[in-house]
């Protein structure tokens, strides 16, 4: 801890039956109030209460989305530590940790049944456009290779639709952080992450063009199949470049151009593709070098019809992230809540 004081500050935070239970909780799953008195079987005011003097002591976090608030366990700084550790020292076999485990469990599983039925519905219109262009894993593998063996301890992917990227580069990086305005989205993508036991990705609602990240903050940032959306990809792109550390990574998937124009208004596209030079022209004017681009076109004998181009740019070694006089205002979501994501 940083001091004495916020050691005990946060020992006398977490020193209550009820609050140790809910760090035990909140490490292993991110719930809302709601889904804590279902698990505790206490009142909400109680559990609101004891939630607050954690959040108070840097044990916790919160976040909202839309009507709902979320609470984790802390995942940086003094607090983060001295919730873990205290976690660590919770006897796995307590008779109320177990009771405990097996609610939330409940919890999950109804929470994933959500999700699924909202996927399955929308799944035929996504299995649409996938068949348009090569099969993911080829574009992921790219992506892998891109990304080289550098450590990353931070990475953000805009956009994260259903949470797949996250999921592919969860054991290359130390915290991962999706970010999507679509809380049907989130609700998939945190189903996704908690059915393959990522612990060390999380997702957030929010806006690709004002993103809650700090400036050079990130190691690695993806932007996958995002950009067709929107109406200001340039200023989308800038905004993501603004969170990179000095020798981080941007890597950018998105569609070569082409003349399928029912996407327009049965799917919502904006621009059907970019120029391979149009990007590239993007990431440098965001302040970023080395730009390459990989192109992948539909596999010989497939019926796809969409060739994806992966771009890559990193921001100088000795530069510092920081918002351009290019960035523009935030603004409304302006992709389509229903896309497949990655």
């Amino acid at each position: 801890m940083e001091t004495v004081e916020q050691l005990l500050a946060g020992l006398k935070a977490a020193a209550e039956p009820t609050r140790l239970r809910l760090l035990t909780l909140l490490a292993e799953s991110e719930l809302t109030v709601t889904e804590l008195t279902q698990i505790l079987r206490q009142s909400q005011p109680r559990v609101s209460r004891h939630l607050k003097l954690l959040c108070e002591a840097s044990l916790l976090e919160r976040f909202r989305e839309g009507s709902w608030v979320f609470y984790r366990l802390a995942d940086r700084g003094a607090g983060a530590q001295l919730a873990n550790m205290l976690v660590e020292l919770v006897p796995e076999n307590d008779a109320v940790v177990l009771r405990d485990i097996e609610r939330l469990e409940a919890v999950r599983a109804a929470r994933a049944e959500r999700a699924s039925a909202y996927f399955s519905a929308n799944a035929a219109e996504w299995d649409r456009i996938r068949a348009l262009y090569l099969p993911e894993d080829r574009v992921e593998d790219v992506l892998l290779d891109l990304c080289g063996a550098k450590s990353i301890e931070r990475y953000l992917d805009v956009g994260t639709g259903t949470g797949r990227l996250l999921e592919v580069f969860a054991t290359r990086v130390q915290r991962g952080l999706g970010i999507d305005m679509s809380p049907e989205m989130l609700a998939v993508a945190r189903a996704n992450l908690e059915r393959e036991g990522i612990a060390n990705c999380h997702v957030r609602q929010g806006d690709l063009f004002d993103l809650p990240v700090e400036d050079g903050e990130m190691d690695l940032v993806t932007v996958n199949l995002v950009l067709h959306y929107l109406d200001d990809p340039a200023g989308a792109l800038n905004e993501a470049a603004r969170t990179l550390k000095p020798g981080g990574q941007l890597l950018v998937v998105d569609f070569a151009p082409h003349e399928l124009d029912f996407l327009r208004d049965a799917h919502a596209h904006r621009r059907l593709g970019f120029a391979e030079q149009e990007i590239a022209g993007w990431l440098k004017q965001a302040g970023l070098q080395s730009v390459s681009a990989v192109s992948l076109p539909p596999e010989p004998g497939s019926d796809a019809q969409l060739t994806v181009l992966v771009w890559r740019g990193e921001r100088p070694a000795t530069d510092t992230a920081r918002r351009t006089s290019a960035a523009p205002a935030p603004r409304p979501l302006a992709w389509s809540p229903c896309r497949y994501g990655a």
